[in-house]
This record gives structure tokens, sequence and C-alpha cells, in this order.
């Protein structure tokens, strides 16, 4: 456990966001995304920061690593894939529905106990073949589905009642609320309910930042540990085929790295260098050049990253433009000490 003091909860406020990433087409900017990032070095110092770190966020599914180690903390035995699936936004394929029923079986339960929202798979291919087939939306298909069953499959282990986990005052959710304070280092400004139904605690960017370097650089032998070695050897269970966060996980050795809607993204590495972003208007296309381009203000070499600059603005049938990062995340750009 982590002796330091926890430091106030973060103030509720409208975040003060700035510029992150243009849109341009022809040489002129077309758009602007708003947003913060913030960029620590391998001794938890701020490095980088640009827009509103310290004010009170939502990191939804980017929280779902903290979420693991509470769990497997409270005795989760879960390991490799099936402990990165219990961390998953998973795209709904099959590997993720069976997963999800493997560990639905372990628990002896089935999907009917599951109490996230029924959904289409969030995979955009496997949506639509679900759709041609004329499935309905299932909770088994939703991308939190293997947190659920990994949360349902500890209340069997702790004799918990499964019936009410999503509940805030639920042992389940007290642990995993306790172990958001301790890795983020501050208190938790406000509870909500996530999309999948679980509880949401808003932090600061900065402390998911914290929070993921303190995963990431964990010693072996330890519940983070865990946890990130699941999340690095297998960042398809986690996403899916072809998404962007399992591809930055295998671009870069050794990256732990997590995604969440609204336009949130953490990623770290062993040595403990992390990066936290937000993007004001939760739009993907920002998220990954502004993550990658902190990446290499964090010390990635940038050849690794070169295939992350973002989806380009088409003009007929060429490229006239893009989403790029703002002057200030250039690695060459001059950064003052935050």
């Amino acid at each position: 456990m982590l002796s330091s003091p926890l430091a106030d909860a973060p103030a509720i406020r409208e975040p003060r966001h700035v510029p992150v990433a243009h849109v341009t087409r022809g040489g002129v900017v077309e758009g602007v995304h708003y947003g913060s990032v913030v960029v620590l070095d391998g001794d938890g110092r701020v490095r980088f920061r640009l827009g509103d770190i310290e004010a009170a966020c939502y990191p939804r599914s980017a929280l779902k690593p903290v979420q693991a180690v509470a769990m497997v903390r409270a005795g989760l035995p879960l390991d490799g894939d099936l402990l990165s699936l219990a961390m998953g936004s998973h795209s709904g394929e099959e590997r993720h529905l069976a997963g999800t029923r493997r560990i639905l079986a372990l628990a002896g339960l089935t999907e009917d106990d599951l109490r996230n929202v029924p959904d289409l798979p969030y995979g955009q291919a496997v949506r639509d073949a679900w759709v041609r087939e004329g499935r309905p939306p299932s909770r088994l298909a939703q991308n939190c589905s293997g947190k659920h069953a990994a949360m349902l499959y500890l209340c069997t282990l702790n004799g918990w009642p499964p019936e009410t986990y999503l509940d805030p005052a639920h042992p389940i959710q007290t642990a995993i609320a306790e172990v958001v304070e301790e890795l983020t280092g501050q208190r938790i400004a406000h509870v909500t309910v996530d999309g999948c139904g679980t509880p949401l605690f808003a932090v600061s960017l900065h402390g998911l930042a914290r929070a993921a370097a303190r995963i990431a650089a964990a010693a072996p032998g330890t519940p983070e540990f865990r946890v990130a070695e699941a999340l690095r050897g297998h960042p398809e269970m986690a996403s899916g085929a072809g998404r962007d966060v399992a591809a930055l996980m295998r671009a870069v050795p050794g990256l732990l790295a997590k995604d969440g809607f609204e336009g949130v993204q953490i990623a770290a590495l062993p040595d403990g260098r992390a990066v936290a972003v937000k993007i004001a208007d939760g739009a993907n296309r920002a998220r990954v050049p502004v993550a990658t381009a902190a990446l290499a203000l964090a010390g990635v070499d940038p050849r690794l990253l070169a295939g992350f600059g973002g989806e380009p603005a088409t003009g007929g049938d060429r490229s006239v433009g893009g989403v790029r990062p703002v002057a200030a995340l250039d690695p060459s750009a001059l950064l003052a000490p935050a």
C-alpha cells in the first residue's frame, strides 16, 4: 500500500481545455479539437502539461486496469487472456464472447446473471454481421461483459451477494473505490454510473496518469504486475482486431494502454513514464494522434509511433489534410518545466 497521504479530491468545474489538435484541409485549419494532456516522467513528476489536468473528469473505460487491480487484490484468480478481458472494452468477437462464458462458467453462472446493459457488439464489422444475422442486443455482446463476469466470479469466491454487485455500497465496489484513491493518489471527487451500469469515479487526468504509471511499473508478484502483464500480453482481448489501442501496445515494447469513451486515453511504460489524454468533444479521431504525440514527448521513439498519425482528410480520391496535434505537442518544441 502507498504510504503518502491522499490529496484532496479534484475540483468539479468546467474544465479549462485548450486546443490540442487541428483538422486541416488544403493547409487551412478547418476544425479544432480541445482537450488536456499530461506527461509524467519515470519519477512521477509532470514533464509536460496542456490544458486542465487537475479538474475532475470521468476516466470511463480507461479506469478498467485500476478496477482489475482491485479485483485481483480481492482474490480474483484470473490471469492472461481472461484477466485482460476482465478489463476490456471488447469488440464482441467470438473470442470475447467465449472468454466471458468461460469466466461465468468458473462462477457457476450464465449470461442471465450479468447486470450490464444489453447491446450490439462494439466492433463495427462484428456489429454489421450481427445485424445481418438478425441477432438482438445481448449482455454478452456488450463491450464490458468481461468485466461484469469477473465481478460476478469474485462475488461467488468471496461470498458476496451477486445480485447487487453494481451497488456502490457493495463490497466489490467499495474495494475498487479504495484502490482508485490509492493509485491515483487523491480522493474521488464524485461517483455516478458508467454506461454499462457499474459505478464510475471522477478523478483528475493527473491522477489517472499516476495510476497508469503505478500499474505499468509495478514489481513482479504484485497484483498490479499481473494486471499489466495480462493487458500487455493479450491486448486484443481487451479491445479487438484492428483496434488502435491494441496496435499501439504491439508497436511499443512494454507499453500498457487503455482507451475510454469520450476521448480518454492512458498509456504507460515499465519505467513509470506515463501519459493521459482527454479530448473535450470525445472524438476518437483526435485521441489517437494526441496520445501518440504525448508518448513521443515522454521519450518513445517516434519511429515506433509512425503508423498512428491520425486519419486523413480526403478530397476526392486523395489526402488533402488530416488531424494534427498542435505545435505545443511537437517533441522538438522547447518544453518549459511544469
